[in-house]
């Protein structure tokens, strides 16, 4: 009898190892998928990038506006999913990260949108989620040989790459996973005062998110005539 319990417990962890690509996987897609197609109350990418068009006028205006638009969006929910402090982080923590990937996924697309690119072709959508890293994480993990091209490589590679999609979705997956565990001690720390947190939080998120969106901007060039 207790000469099998480490068996089924080895068997457990080996079967969860085994389907961390398939969650990670299917996680991102939710969240892709949301950000780029919305709902009836929350507009998706495209509908998002073209408002902003129609508003500005001019495509590289209209792209300006949604990063603009989406440093605030990140900053709003950083500020009441981190309000409560210390007695609501176990609840808004986790609401906090989906939210923020929701919104830096859906104006990373936006941007991809109004500069020509085909949200429903799975390059450009591995792209999006690798653009989610961010700059420097993605230059160490080029040059160390672990993914072979950068946002722009993937978008217009010559053929759609599962196993890029599936060890991209792992790697962002991971990210948000070490956040979520406090890579970000300092910050987390200041999130546990009430009122002082929730400024923090939005601060944080409002910056991050616009550093994604430069990312993004240098990284889907314009491909429209």
């Amino acid at each position: 009898m207790s000469t099998q319990e480490p068996s089924s417990s080895q068997e457990a962890s080996k079967t969860l190892v085994q389907r961390a690509p398939e969650v990670a996987g299917n996680v991102l897609r939710q969240i892709l998928e949301f950000a780029i197609d919305g709902n009836m109350t929350i507009p998706g990418a495209k509908d998002a990038a073209a408002r902003c068009l129609q508003t500005r006028g001019d495509h590289e205006a209209a792209v300006e506006s949604v990063v603009r638009q989406h440093v605030g969006l990140a900053g709003a929910q950083g500020f009441l999913t981190n309000l409560g402090g210390l007695l609501l982080l176990p609840v808004a923590l986790p609401a906090n990260l989906a939210g923020l990937a929701v919104v830096q996924m859906r104006m990373i697309a936006a941007i991809a949108h109004l500069r020509g690119y085909d949200l429903n072709d799975r390059r450009v959508r591995s792209a999006l989620t690798l653009a989610m890293l961010g700059e420097d994480d993605v230059r160490k993990l080029v040059a160390s040989g672990k993914l072979p091209s950068t946002p722009m490589g993937v978008a217009t590679a010559p053929v759609f790459d599962p196993i890029l999609e599936h060890a991209v979705s792992e790697r962002v997956f991971g990210d948000l996973g070490m956040k979520m565990a406090g890579k970000h001690a300092v910050v987390q720390v200041a999130k546990r005062i009430p009122l002082v947190g929730g400024g923090v939080g939005a601060a944080a998120d409002g910056y991050f998110t616009y550093a994604l969106g430069q990312y993004a901007r240098r990284e889907f060039v314009r491909r429209r005539g």
